[in-house]
């Protein structure tokens, strides 16, 4: 059987690599329930099915840099592909997420996203895109249906291609600041284009400063130094393969990331949480988790705070409001969602918060009609896209995104 990126999660439908456009078709004619897998970076099943899945990274990857801005890329591609061939033709995004391995199709569908306080989610970049309906037709949505059906989690079709805004390239520099005050940590996000906070919960946090050039830097952020070497690492357990700091210059996509494209990413063996809250609230959250970190920190590889520019995707976790992303990286130990998960997302629960639909989390529908204000309007338009349920599943109807049928 297969399984995801970090091996935590088991498929249990038969997967398919159609090869073309039309083979993807066929499949879905052929099919009762579909749905799609892009580089499985998932810690949960919101991607498994209860007919067939197809993988999207069996298609080619193709990359096309557009006249107008644009670039039509394949929902199967990475970030890390997409971006070298931007940057082969002189153009950027507007952000990118840690990893560069995800796949364009998966990173948009589940609204994942970088850091910045002016910085959108990843789908914030999409134009446009092609589909793959319950009928087996290739579709294009555009224009105001992109806000609503762009983050689907799969629920509407297979993308097979997006259209995404670009920019001119431009170059990044990364500085990092060691043991900066965890409590102070509200003051540090201003300080970049990007900018992550790397804590243990312990008081302390590595503030890791992005900052598109020309600019300066200051030698201190909250009373920490900025450190001068540029060490391959972001804690002693996951150590190597990240991207240059100490200031040096570099590409928009070489220092975006946390990782290199060309390298494993992260740690693998693990498990990822990630809530948004209100960014008005960072001080608070903060705070609170820290307050019962003693209770979860022996589950806790690292910690991270980035921040996510409001949008208006119905089923992004930024929707109508500028918001902290609290992430988790947790060992793989029984009390992990026995335990820590449940914990956190106790203490979470009084800020609204919203979780990232590809990670683990204990919500369902009930509590997240609660703090997803458009999960009801986009059931009720996916439920209308796909009448017969051809790309639901026990998943998604859990979370309220799809009915059951």
């Amino acid at each position: 059987m297969e399984q995801d990126w970090a091996g935590t999660y088991t498929y249990t439908a038969r997967v398919e690599r159609p090869r073309t456009t039309e083979e993807l078709q066929e499949v879905v004619r052929g099919a009762r329930a579909v749905r799609a897998l892009g580089t499985r970076h998932t810690f949960n099943g919101l991607a498994d099915s209860p007919g067939v899945l197809v993988d999207l990274t069996a298609l080619p990857d193709r990359v096309q840099v557009r006249d107008d801005g644009t670039v039509a890329v394949t929902a199967g591609t990475t970030f890390g592909a997409l971006a070298r061939e931007l940057q082969r033709h002189g153009r950027a995004l507007h952000n990118l997420g840690s990893l560069p391995h995800i796949s364009v199709g998966g990173a948009v569908a589940t609204g994942t996203h970088g850091s910045g306080d002016r910085a959108g989610a990843l789908a914030t970049a999409v134009r446009s895109f092609r589909r793959v309906g319950p009928d087996g037709e290739v579709a294009e949505v555009s224009r105001d249906d992109v806000a609503a059906q762009a983050v689907a989690l799969g629920s509407t079709g297979v993308v097979t291609e997006l259209v995404l805004a670009t920019e001119p390239t431009y170059d990044v520099r990364q500085d990092v600041y060691r043991g900066a005050p965890l409590a102070d940590v509200a003051g540090a996000f201003a300080a970049g284009d990007s900018v992550s906070a790397f804590t243990r919960w312990d008081g302390s946090a590595d503030l890791w400063v992005k900052t598109r050039l020309p600019a300066d830097v200051p030698d201190e952020l909250l009373g920490a130094p900025r450190d001068p070497v540029s060490r391959d690492r972001i804690t002693d357990e996951i150590v190597g393969n990240v991207t240059p700091q100490g200031g040096v210059p570099g590409p928009w996509h070489e220092r975006l990331p946390h990782f290199r494209h060309d390298a494993t990413p992260s740690n693998g063996d693990e498990v990822q949480s990630e809530f948004f809250v209100d960014r008005a609230d960072t001080t608070d959250v903060v705070a609170a988790l820290a307050g019962v970190a003693d209770r979860f920190r022996e589950h806790l590889v690292v910690g991270e705070l980035r921040t996510v520019a409001a949008d208006d995707l119905w089923l992004s976790m930024a929707h109508g409001r500028d918001s902290l992303a609290v992430h988790f990286t947790w060992r793989r130990t029984p009390g992990t969602l026995a335990e820590a998960v449940p914990l956190v997302t106790e203490v979470l629960a009084p800020f609204g918060a919203r979780p990232h639909w590809g990670k683990a989390h204990p919500l369902r529908a009930a509590e997240l009609a609660a703090v997803v204000p458009c999960l009801d309007r986009a059931r009720e338009l996916f439920d209308a896209l796909d009448p017969d349920g051809v790309f639901a599943s026990p998943s998604v109807v859990a979370l309220g995104v799809r009915s059951g049928r």
